[in-house]
């Protein structure tokens, strides 16, 4: 990555801006030289199985910001017709870690927002169960811990809250 030195920006081997700080399990940066958690990957392509599969493995460990990242790919590099459901996906995870952050306001927000695009591809798709995922589980639960964010639920453990993306185990 670039200089790190006063003025510069990080820049990808590319010559793309991108912060070379390491990063905690919710994303937030971390000082130069701190030990972080490993970045994902960005633009990788995945089938859906895969990407299901890798950020339910992220969401367990406690890591949404990064299964935020997976499912971004997903929306980024699926069919078209599929964008809403994992940009909705998305947004789930973003709302969890901002509320496991404690940013109230923007961890409900996000969370319902996710609910009613995951809500909104089903109900135009057809599809109840897109490759296994409970939708209305997900949209249930990211409403339930909206309510609970916004009645001053502290301590929200990203782990402990994690979504089940096909339901119960």
């Amino acid at each position: 990555m670039g200089d790190t030195g006063a003025g510069a920006r990080d820049r990808d081997t590319e010559g793309r801006a991108r912060s070379a700080r390491p990063r905690d399990g919710l994303g937030r940066p971390l000082p130069y030289g701190a030990p972080g958690v490993e970045r994902q990957p960005e633009g990788v392509v995945r089938t859906p199985e895969q990407t299901v599969v890798e950020a339910q493995a992220l969401l367990d460990a406690g890591k949404p910001f990064h299964a935020h990242e997976v499912f971004e790919d997903a929306w980024k590099s699926g069919p078209e017709d599929e964008r809403t459901l994992w940009r909705g996906l998305a947004q789930l995870a973003v709302g969890l870690t901002h509320s496991a952050r404690g940013n109230v306001p923007g961890g409900a927000r996000l969370l319902r927002r996710g609910a009613g695009a995951v809500e909104e591809w089903a109900a135009g798709s057809g599809v109840r169960r897109p490759y296994g995922m409970d939708v209305g589980g997900l949209a249930g639960w990211a409403r339930e811990l909206a309510g609970r964010v916004e009645d001053g639920a502290v301590g929200i453990e990203a782990a402990a809250e994690a979504p089940r993306l096909r339901g119960a185990p």
